[in-house]
């Protein structure tokens, strides 16, 4: 055992630290459903300037053709990217935050990154300025 949270095993550390591991990974797929969302938004938006511009050019036909089937178009059956959002939060991402929440205050006392903690100890060199334990400390 390490004397970074010294009462938890090493192998409820680790396994709470793959779920920690797991959220992260999943934290960074939200950025991306949310970069999907903005960028399917701001694609919508040039679709409709293009309409415009198309019926000023005179093609109106094109343009009656681009806004009817495309413009404001569902991305998924019946959704809009916002709500893709939302159910993603709603039915995964909310509920997995939770869960990742109580294990982490049943299993380590509430404290986050408690295997990183163990690695850093680990890994860091003692006495180095540049490799103190926290912020404005000498240790």
């Amino acid at each position: 055992m390490s004397d970074t949270a010294p009462q938890i095993p090493d192998n409820t550390v680790d396994a709470v630290g793959k779920v920690g591991e797991a959220l992260e990974y999943i934290e960074r797929a939200r950025g991306h459903l949310y970069a999907f969302h903005q960028l399917i938004g701001r694609g919508d938006l040039l679709l409709g300037e293009a309409v415009d511009e198309l019926r000023e050019a005179g093609h109106a036909e094109f343009a009656d053709e681009l806004s009817t089937d495309l413009v404001g178009r569902n991305v998924l059956d019946g959704r809009w990217t916002f709500q893709v959002v939302e159910e993603f939060d709603d039915i995964y991402w909310g509920p997995l935050r939770e869960y990742v929440s109580r294990v982490r205050s049943d299993l380590t006392d509430g404290q986050r990154h408690v295997h990183e903690a163990r690695m850093k100890e680990d890994r860091r060199t003692h006495g180095h300025a540049e490799h103190t334990k926290k912020p404005g400390t000498d240790a």
